[in-house]
C-alpha cells in the first residue's frame, strides 16, 4: 500500500540520513497538515523534461535526497544502455544549489562506476548538449530550471544524441526509481573521492571553444553586419543568468561592436534581483533593458533566461517605441530572414524544412511555403524537434533549417539538440543589422512580413493553478473538455477538434480520423470554420499552470487582434476561468 504524505514525513524525521538542515526545515511545519501535505503527497516526478519543482525538504521537492535519488535511476539507466564508459556530462546554470546539485550528481555517477565530464563554472544548457555529443557520452545532465521563477530548480535529462530523454527513456528511469529507496538506495562517494577519481573528467575551455565554433558556422552574412557595425547598436541582458559570456563572446566574433550589456543584470544571482521572473517571456523583465536602449539609441534588445536556452526580442517601432516581440513573431521573422538569404545563396532545396510545434502559429507555414519549404509540426518540447532532426539525417529525407516553438525557444542549427539562445542571438542580430543596412529597423521587418502573408496575431495565457489542488484541477478541467467537447466557442463553429492524448481528430460532420506521427500528448486543439483560427489547451510540463493558445489570422492587424480577444474571452467563459 502507497504511503500517506504524513507517513513519509515521519520517514523522513527518522532517518538518520537526513542532514540537520532538512530535519528542522521539517520540524517547523509539524503542525501544519496542507504543506505537509504539499511537500509530501508525491515523488517529484521524473518526466521526458526530468524533473523541476520548488526547493525544499520533502519527496516533492528539489533537495539533495531527490537529485541523488533521481541519478541513481539515471545511473541504472546508462549501466544497462552499457554506457559506463562513455560517461555523463554534467552542467549547471546559476540558480540556488545549482552547483552543488551538479556535484551530488558526479558523486553518485562515479560511486556507479561511471565516468563523468563535469563543467566546472556555470554553462549554457546548449553548451551542455553540444558537450554531450562531443564527448560522444551515454547521457547528460543540466542541472536548471530554465526559466521558472527562483524557488525553483530542476533537472534535465538527455540522451547521446544531445537531446532530452524520449518518453521510453524516461519510463525506464521511473520504473528504477520505484524500486530505489530514496536514502538507503543510493551508492555515494565522498567529495575527496570524486575529485580523486580517474573517472572524472573536469570541462576545460576547449569545449566552449568548440561550441562557439559550431555556433559560428550556422552563421549566414556576417558581412553585412561589418558593413553596418559603426552605426549597429544592441542591448543585452542575461537576467542574471549563464548567457553573458557566449552571448557576448559570440556577438564579438561576427563583428557586432557595440554590444551594450545591462548592467544591473549582468552579475549571475541566483535571486534575480530585478525581475519578478527570469522569463523573457515577460516584458516587465527588459524595463531597465529599455531604459539604457533609450539612452543609447539602441535599435535591439535581446535577452536571455538563466540557462540561456531561450531568447526574448525588444525592437524599436517607428514612433521609436520599444516593443516587446512574441516568441511566434520572432520565429516568424527568423523564418523569413534564413529562408530568404538561403534562397538568394541557393542553399534551399526540396528538402529544406522547418519544424515547428501543434501550438505555434501558422505564420510560419505560410512563409515556408512561399519558399518552397516543408514543414514538419511536432509536439511542444524541443526533444520533438531533436527526435526529427536526427530521423532527417538518418534517412536523408529531409534538410533541417530551422526549429522552434512559441515559448522563444529556437535552435537554427544542428550543433546541439536542445534550443540555444546563443545561435539564434547571433542570427538575431545578423538579421537586424541586414534590416538596418536597407533602412529599416526589424519592426518594420515584422510589419511588411505581415503585409505579405497577412496579419497573424498569437496570444499565450498562462493560469496558475499551484499545489496537489491545482494538479486535480488542471486534471478535471482536461477531462471535462474531453467529455464534453464544445461544436463553437464564442459563436463560431469548430471544424475539427483534436485530442493528442487519444491520438484522434473529430470533424464537424462528426468523422472521425487518426492523428498522424505525433506521439500522445495531453493537448487539446480545436481549429475554427474559418481555417485561420485554432485554440489549443494543455497543461504545463515544467510548471503549476494551464495554458491557453490562441491565434487567427486577418485582412488588417486590428481585425486579428479583435478575433483573438473575442475568443480569449469565450474560451475563458468555457472553461470556468
Amino acid at each position: 500500500m502507497e504511503k500517506t504524505a504524513q507517513q513519509r514525513y515521519q520517514d523522513w524525521m527518522e532517518s538518520s540520513a537526513l542532514d540537520e538542515t532538512s530535519k528542522q526545515e521539517l520540524a517547523a511545519i509539524a503542525s501544519d497538515g496542507k504543506e505537509i501535505e504539499e511537500r509530501f503527497y508525491r515523488y517529484l516526478g521524473f518526466g521526458t523534461a526530468g524533473m523541476r519543482g520548488i526547493l525544499g525538504a520533502g519527496t516533492n521537492r528539489m533537495n539533495l535526497y531527490t537529485v541523488r535519488h533521481a541519478t541513481q535511476g539515471l545511473a541504472q539507466y546508462v549501466l544497462a544502455k552499457g554506457g559506463a564508459d562513455k560517461g555523463v556530462v554534467i552542467g549547471y546554470d546559476t540558480r540556488y544549489y545549482s552547483d552543488t546539485f551538479a556535484r551530488e550528481t558526479a558523486r553518485v555517477l562515479v560511486a556507479n562506476g561511471i565516468r563523468v565530464y563535469l563543467f566546472t563554472t556555470i554553462h549554457a544548457t546548449p553548451e551542455v548538449s553540444f558537450a554531450i555529443r562531443y564527448y560522444g557520452s551515454a547521457s547528460g545532465v543540466m542541472i536548471t530550471a530554465s526559466h521558472n521563477p527562483k524557488e525553483y530548480n530542476g533537472y534535465k535529462a538527455y540522451g547521446p544524441d544531445g537531446a532530452q530523454l524520449p518518453p521510453e527513456g524516461s519510463d525506464m528511469i521511473s520504473s528504477f526509481l520505484e524500486k530505489i529507496d530514496l536514502f538507503d538506495g543510493i551508492k555515494l562517494i565522498s567529495d575527496e573521492e570524486l575529485d580523486n577519481s580517474p573517472l572524472l573528467t573536469r570541462i576545460g575551455e576547449e569545449v566552449d571553444e568548440a561550441f562557439l565554433n559550431a555556433v559560428q558556422k550556422i552563421s549566414i552574412d556576417s558581412d553585412v553586419i561589418r558593413s553596418v557595425a559603426d552605426d549597429f547598436k544592441l542591448v543585452y541582458t542575461p537576467f542574471h543568468g549563464t548567457g553573458l559570456r557566449p552571448v557576448t563572446e559570440i556577438l564579438k566574433r561576427i563583428g557586432v561592436k557595440n554590444v551594450i550589456v545591462e548592467p544591473n543584470q549582468a552579475k549571475p544571482d541566483p535571486a534575480f534581483p530585478t525581475v519578478v521572473s527570469p522569463n523573457p517571456e515577460n516584458p516587465e523583465g527588459f524595463a531597465m533593458a529599455i531604459e539604457l536602449a533609450k539612452k543609447e539609441n539602441a535599435t535591439i534588445i535581446v535577452g536571455t533566461d538563466p540557462d540561456a536556452d531561450r531568447v526574448g526580442v525588444v525592437v524599436r517601432d517607428a514612433e521609436g517605441e520599444y516593443r516587446v516581440l512574441t516568441g511566434n513573431q520572432t520565429g516568424a521573422l527568423l523564418c523569413e530572414y534564413i529562408l530568404s538569404s538561403k534562397q538568394a545563396k541557393g542553399l534551399l532545396s526540396p528538402k529544406s524544412t522547418i519544424i515547428t510545434t501543434v501550438v505555434t502559429s501558422d505564420i510560419g507555414r505560410v512563409i515556408a511555403a512561399h519558399y518552397g519549404v516543408q514543414v514538419v509540426d511536432v509536439l511542444t518540447g524541443f526533444k520533438w524537434i531533436a527526435e526529427k532532426i536526427a530521423q532527417f539525417e538518418e534517412t536523408g529525407s529531409n534538410v533541417y533549417e530551422l526549429g522552434y516553438e512559441e515559448s522563444y525557444g529556437y535552435l537554427p542549427g544542428t550543433y546541439a539538440r536542445d534550443k540555444d539562445a546563443v545561435g539564434t542571438v547571433m542570427l538575431i542580430a545578423e538579421m537586424a543589422a541586414s534590416y538596418q543596412a536597407k533602412g529599416m529597423t526589424l519592426y518594420d521587418a515584422l510589419m511588411a512580413l505581415y503585409e505579405k502573408y497577412g496579419y497573424y496575431e498569437d496570444k499565450t495565457v498562462s493560469v496558475v493553478m499551484p499545489g496537489k489542488d491545482g494538479m486535480q484541477k488542471m486534471a478535471d478541467m482536461m477531462a471535462h473538455v474531453r467529455s464534453d467537447m464544445p461544436s463553437e466557442l464564442g459563436g463560431v463553429a469548430i471544424k475539427t477538434r483534436q485530442d493528442f492524448l487519444s491520438g484522434k481528430q473529430v470533424n464537424a460532420d462528426g468523422s472521425v480520423e487518426p492523428i498522424k506521427d505525433i506521439p500522445s500528448s495531453d493537448v487539446l486543439k480545436f481549429m475554427l470554420a474559418d481555417d485561420k483560427t485554432f485554440v489549443a489547451i494543455r497543461p504545463s510540463g515544467t510548471e503549476p499552470k494551464i495554458k491557453l493558445y490562441l491565434s487567427s489570422a486577418a485582412e488588417s492587424r486590428s481585425e486579428a487582434q479583435s478575433q483573438v480577444n473575442y475568443l480569449l474571452g469565450a474560451v475563458r467563459s468555457y472553461l470556468g476561468l
